[in-house]
């Protein structure tokens, strides 16, 4: 695994899981509303300090642990089967699926960036992305020092920020830029690449 594929693989993975409504996708459409198109980078600003603690958290924290053989045949073994799952349920899900952006309600009165990390942290998606996808992708990445672990962080974040900018855009202009069947194809491919993803996990396990 190169850095290229460690930055694209963590973009379509991370895309699937953006695409997903949850409570930052709730948050990014009611503060468009209100702010504009910059209310979705700014969240996802929030978003990313979150993460990028997180990331600092593991690496020094649990990084003997994650040297083992058998750690990373567990965490590779388990993630794998994570994305699978997900990318089953995200292809099954896909065809009735539509892209709401009325919903939202009343924006709140705090900074995005602090929403953005709030709005992350409440989801208990996103602990369990991390403790097992985002855990597995990561010892991946340790293998190449910190240009790994830069490569895993942006190729996640840029599919984070590029998803919620078009939310927000579509928001603060009133109009769906996408449509319903441009985002089923984006669920589509996304289960797609997240099933590969998951058996080649699952086989380096």
């Amino acid at each position: 695994m190169n850095l290229l594929l460690i930055a694209s693989s963590l973009f379509v993975i991370a895309l699937s899981g953006a695409l997903v409504p949850g409570p930052l996708f709730t948050i990014t459409v009611s503060e468009s509303v209100k702010r504009g198109f910059r209310a979705g980078p700014l969240i996802i600003l929030g978003h990313a300090i979150l993460e990028l603690a997180i990331v600092f958290l593991l690496i020094f924290n649990i990084t003997p642990f994650l040297s083992g053989g058998r750690a990373r045949f567990i965490i590779s073994l388990v993630g794998g089967m994570m994305l699978v799952l997900m990318g089953g349920a995200m292809i099954r899900g896909a065809a009735g699926t539509r892209l709401d952006l009325s919903a939202g309600g009343k924006p709140s009165g705090m900074h995005p960036v602090l929403s953005g990390i709030i709005g992350s942290a409440s989801n208990p998606y996103w602990v369990i992305w991390w403790a097992t996808i985002g855990l597995g992708y990561l010892v991946s990445s340790l293998k190449f020092g910190v240009p790994g672990v830069a490569a895993f962080f942006a190729g996640h974040i840029a599919a984070d920020l590029g998803w919620y900018s078009i939310i927000s855009f579509a928001v603060s202009k009133g109009r769906n830029v996408m449509g319903d069947r441009g985002y089923r194809f984006l669920l589509y491919a996304c289960g797609v690449f997240l099933i590969f993803f998951g058996g080649w996990f699952i086989s380096g396990a």
